[in-house]
């Protein structure tokens, strides 16, 4: 591969070396975008070829997240058919949309040939229907037919995910049969494959043999004598499971198999990892309620994940005001609880977050259930009791000396509610997570909001309610 795609290295200054493009950390350079923005608002076609030709498909993808929607439609015109196929499955789902729009259909047709059939599915989904009609009728009847069968699988499944294309040999073949099958496929050959799955009469799996050990074996050697145990997937699996079947098992790569047990695909590692980050990429976004966004993402779409998660902020922010009006007395006689009322509040919110972010991870990656939730539990709430014992003098002895001139046992009330809030949040953190799971909900959409709620509430009635029978 040219410099290209590559980080420079020593030698000529930059601007002697045109085409690179990615600087020590792999990430694209500003001097590159701003050629390729250059040779966009010029038009020269033949400029941004040679720009583009030599990126990798990634690196294709990434920058068309720094390129205007304007300078966007440009490129995607002067990408080789090739380079485009493979970018499409790389784009951010915003993005991507929009390009789709940019593309030719018969192009897109062409395009869609070079990929395996779970990217083709992919890329095809984002279509219009219109769209996706004309492209489909411009393909070869096997294409079409293999992109239609993925679509029928439900979105998050397992066979959406999986790839048609797909090495098997009967089980009476040896290692040189099996050899001499795989170089006469030639471009019928998957791109990518790691293991050759073992049928029975049925078609059914009966093992796997990884090439590696293929390659070794003598070419007498039975299959069956070095195939080993293979971890099916089924076609209606959801693919946060497969992800889990993937990491537990350290697989590379799994057959997937119909209802009725037999062989219709696989499923490789990489498109787990691309599973496992969007997993991870939804839980984060969810935590802090916001909806699913890319850099293709407009101010409305934007706005519109967000505002609903702000308006129900918005409500638990009032129910908490609503506490500190029950003791307006109170703090009308000592001022010095409003000033210290946040203190308690926001160090309960976060000791909340952190229990409730542990749990949603534990939960996700399976590493909690009902038979270690009481362990758990009661370790988080050892640890927050433990955190306030740790916290509670330092913010005493700090408010009794600052508001000695008033009334020190002030600090003591705060100690005490920091104690008793920590140990609050503990308890939200871990139960509201488990809660919702057991309710079949997510326990990443909502759980942050209640927990920030009933911190803030029991923090100001604690500290509020301490501090009216000890110091009125």
């Amino acid at each position: 591969m040219s410099n290209t795609a590559t980080a420079p290295l020593s030698g000529p200054p930059v601007d002697e070396i045109e085409h690179v493009a990615l600087d020590e950390d792999y990430v694209l350079t500003a001097s590159f975008v701003e050629k390729v923005v250059d040779a966009s608002d010029a038009g020269d076609g033949l400029k941004l070829r040679s720009l583009l030709e030599d990126l990798h498909p990634a690196d294709v993808a990434d920058l068309m997240g720094f390129l205007t929607s304007e300078h966007r439609a440009v490129v995607v015109l002067w990408l080789p058919a090739d380079l485009l196929a493979d970018t499409l499955p790389e784009l951010d789902d915003g993005i991507r949309e929009e390009v789709l729009e940019r593309v030719p259909h018969l192009t897109l047709a062409e395009a869609l040939q070079e990929l395996d059939s779970d990217d083709a599915a992919a890329v095809v989904e984002d279509l219009e229907d219109d769209q996706r009609e004309r492209v489909l009728a411009a393909m070869p009847d096997v294409d079409r037919a293999a992109i239609e069968s993925s679509l029928g699988y439900a979105e998050d499944s397992a066979g959406r995910l999986m790839q048609r294309e797909v090495m098997a040999a009967p089980q009476f073949w040896n290692v040189g049969d099996t050899i001499d099958h795989i170089r006469k496929q030639g471009e019928e050959m998957p791109e990518l494959f790691f293991d050759i799955y073992v049928v029975d009469p049925l078609n059914k799996p009966v093992g796997g043999v990884a090439i590696s050990r293929l390659l070794r074996a003598p070419r007498p050697t039975p299959l069956t004598e070095i195939m080993d145990p293979v971890n099916e997937i089924t076609v209606e699996q959801d693919q946060e499971e497969v992800a889990y079947i993937f990491e537990k098992y350290h697989l590379i790569s799994a057959p997937v198999t119909d209802a009725a047990g037999r062989l219709v695909g696989q499923i490789t590692v990489d498109d787990i990892v691309n599973i496992i980050q969007e997993e991870n990429r939804e839980d984060i976004l969810r935590l802090a309620g916001v909806s699913d966004e890319d850099r293709g993402s407009s101010v409305s779409e934007i706005v519109r994940g967000r505002v609903p998660w702000l308006a129900i902020n918005l409500a638990t922010a009032v129910l908490g005001a609503s506490v500190i009006g029950w003791f307006e007395v109170t703090i009308q006689e000592i001022v010095a609880l409003a000033i210290l009322m946040p203190i308690v509040s926001a160090i309960g919110g976060n000791a909340g977050t952190q229990a409730l972010t542990v749990t949603v991870r534990a939960l996700a990656t399976r590493e909690l259930n009902s038979s270690n939730a009481p362990r758990t539990f009661w370790r988080e709430l050892a640890v927050g009791l433990a955190n306030g014992l740790v916290l509670a003098p330092l913010i005493g002895i700090a408010t009794a000396l600052w508001f000695r001139d008033e009334d020190w046992r002030i600090g003591l009330v705060i100690a005490a509610a920091m104690v008793l809030n920590l140990l609050v949040a503990a308890t939200v953190g871990v139960l509201t997570p488990l809660t919702l799971s057991r309710l079949k909900f997510d326990p990443a959409v909502s759980s942050a909001v209640f927990v920030t709620a009933t911190t803030d509430f029991f923090g100001f009635l604690i500290f509020l309610g301490l501090a009216t029978i000890v110091l009125l």
